[in-house]
């Protein structure tokens, strides 16, 4: 719901309205917002504290009643996405911040994928930032003491 809701717009924009998508979006239970009505749609469309974009809302439970056959068909939302990266984190080593793509070869075969189920506003862009917020991708640049520790914790799981 937030990657979304953030297409076009800055993160900040939308993490300071966080709760207010918490709230308005049944705590991000996919299962209650893919079962969301026109009234719905209205009353949110009604609420201060998001960003009032009807495409947006509308992608929001569309996307929702997506996950769900995804859910049906994959057993999980995280086997069907981490098999994007074969189910290990993507280790990069950026010396600095520009070096950082805003996507790359795996976000935009993500994005093609999600777009063939019917999801809406999953740019490469928007789901390499998804591929980053969820541990998919090590984008830390390597002066940055998360760098080895992610990367560590990675070597570990992956010999566990």
């Amino acid at each position: 719901i937030l990657e979304g809701a953030q297409a076009g717009l800055s993160w900040l924009t939308i993490l300071k309205r966080r709760e207010a998508y918490r709230q308005a979006f049944d705590n991000f239970d996919f299962e209650k917002v893919a079962c969301y009505k026109a009234e719905k749609v209205e009353s949110l469309m009604n609420d201060k504290g998001i960003i009032r974009n009807r495409r947006k809302i509308e992608a929001a439970v569309n996307n929702a009643r997506k996950f769900i056959g995804i859910v049906d068909s994959c057993g999980s939302f995280d086997t069907y996405i981490w098999s994007f990266v074969k189910h290990k984190t993507i280790q990069n080593a950026w010396k600095c911040q520009d070096e950082i793509p805003s996507e790359t070869d795996i976000s935009r075969e993500m994005s093609r994928d999600l777009k063939k189920k019917g999801f809406k506003f999953v740019g490469p862009t928007i789901c390499y930032a998804f591929m980053q917020a969820t541990g998919m991708v090590n984008d830390h640049e390597t002066g940055c003491f998360r760098y080895s520790e992610i990367k560590n914790n990675c070597e570990t799981e992956q010999t566990m």
